[in-house]
């Protein structure tokens, strides 16, 4: 290393989406789950002689294969597309992977409302959840709100003193 070049700086994990190592750790985990449940669930649908059991427990065995995809690729690793999958997921937004994750869990319960949909389909149906709440962004702090309430009082103010003036 040349000593007039800069020391590279250190990357800290701060991507575009706001959210903090915990809660994206908290959604994988979510995932994870909600995979385990869609899994346990579908094969557990497909027990029967009810065609629309069939195909929800199908998809519902689909829907964890795909939370296992963009989740967890290192448990996906004898699929060969696994880590390009799970690249352009991360990739996504958090509402984007909301509406995903929550459409995914909501079609085998449209398709046939039983026990085990709506059971299978709770974890999966919260991950989208947690990403949708992540989209909202960090909550405000009650200085910033203050201030904002002291400068739309004053807007309110000016305004109506512009109204009376022009009334006289």
């Amino acid at each position: 290393m040349n000593p007039e070049e800069p020391a590279a700086p250190n990357k800290t994990v701060t991507d575009d989406d706001g959210m903090s190592w915990w809660y994206r750790w908290l959604c994988k985990i979510a995932g994870v789950l909600g995979g385990i449940s869609c899994a346990i669930a579908g094969v557990w649908n497909c027990v029967t002689v009810n065609p629309l059991n069939i195909a929800a427990g199908v998809w519902m065995v689909f829907n964890a294969c795909v939370l296992f995809l963009c989740e967890v690729p290192f448990c996906c690793q004898f699929i060969e597309f696994a880590n390009a999958v799970a690249s352009r997921a991360d990739k996504l937004k958090p509402w984007q992977k909301a509406l995903f994750y929550c459409g995914m869990a909501l079609f085998p319960v449209v398709l046939k409302i039983s026990f085990t949909t709506v059971a299978g389909n709770a974890i999966a149906f919260a991950t989208g959840v947690l990403y949708g709440l992540a989209s909202l962004g960090k909550k405000g702090d009650m200085v910033n709100y203050a201030r904002l309430q002291h400068q739309k009082q004053g807007d309110e103010e000016k305004q109506a003193g512009v109204a009376e003036e022009g009334a006289q």
